[in-house]
């Protein structure tokens, strides 16, 4: 029912910035909440941000608060990832996902709460 593509990742140095776009293809774009989530190599995927679908509220795990920012425009079906000051602990396979349902403070770090996923995009940072 939707497609998720991401794109914007690269190499990128330590304090360096990169934009994370997702762009999809249904038609219903604003009904679904929207997360990105990252798996470092070696380790689980991992919740980033969230969006709610209509308020705008976000939701942010603690180590990218203040450097990481989630927007969205509805009217393009994108949503994006902000990155700023990159530390090579932020390297990893960074995925876009959507939810049918709301999300909470409590739901939005839940993987099986989304019920599409992106094919992922690599972001790798340098020391």
């Amino acid at each position: 029912q939707v497609q998720l593509v991401e794109s914007g990742g690269g190499l990128v140095q330590a304090g360096g910035s990169l934009r994370l776009s997702c762009a999809a293809s249904g038609r219903t774009f604003s009904t679904y909440a929207m997360g990105w989530f990252r798996q470092p190599p070696g380790k689980e995927r991992e919740f980033v941000a969230a969006i709610r679908r209509l308020d705008g509220i976000t939701y942010y795990t603690d180590s990218v608060k203040g450097r990481f920012t989630i927007s969205r425009d509805n009217a393009k079906n994108t949503v994006f990832l902000h990155m700023n000051s990159l530390k090579p602990e932020d390297t990893g396979v960074y995925y876009c996902a959507a939810s049918r349902g709301e999300l909470d403070y409590r739901r939005v770090r839940d993987l099986k709460e989304y019920d599409y996923w992106g094919q992922g995009t690599q972001v790798t940072v340098s020391s």
